[in-house]
């Protein structure tokens, strides 16, 4: 029995963060996919979608709309709606949003129970309030100090987005 569906980006179960930025998941109701994990973000101008980090899996993100930073191994880089980003494993790497308007990026990941990930302290991340206060692979140390998402809470922006 195959267990395929559809979903619209409307019904996704989204959580919000103010530091953060909102997402939504497209996963199964009863857990997360094996094999490739696939979720939207939408960042307001200078909000980060998470902590500079890096992982021994492979991503991949496609800026659908808006403008964001790409900060990657210590370096910034500017993109626009339709820059795609392959990240290799072992890339330190965040986004945050820019310009003045809201940021739609779609991200996906290898999942693997192997997964390492390391959050370093760094001068680029700490510039946009990115960066773990020290390095760490934990990420229960990396966000302690941001607290919880708040789970069923769409983007502040929801109603000036491309499917609202």
């Amino acid at each position: 029995m195959s267990d395929w569906f559809v979903v619209n980006v409307r019904d996704v179960p989204w959580s919000r963060h103010d530091k953060f930025g909102a997402g939504g998941r497209f996963e199964r109701e009863d857990g997360e996919f094996e094999q490739v994990g696939i979720n939207i973000r939408v960042l307001e101008p200078g909000q980060p979608n998470c902590l500079y980090h890096r992982e021994n899996l492979q991503e991949d993100f496609l800026v659908l709309s808006g403008e964001c930073l790409l900060l990657v191994d210590g370096e910034e880089r500017p993109l626009e709606a339709w820059d795609f980003v392959h990240m290799p494993p072992d890339v330190d790497h965040v986004f945050v949003g820019a310009g003045d308007g809201p940021c739609v990026i779609l991200m996906t990941g290898a999942r693997s129970a192997d997964e390492e990930l390391f959050y370093p302290v760094a001068e680029v991340a700490q510039k946009h309030g990115a960066s773990a206060e020290r390095g760490t692979p934990s990420p229960e140390e990396a966000y302690a100090p941001f607290g919880e998402r708040r789970a069923g809470e769409r983007p502040a922006s929801w109603d000036s987005l491309p499917w609202a």
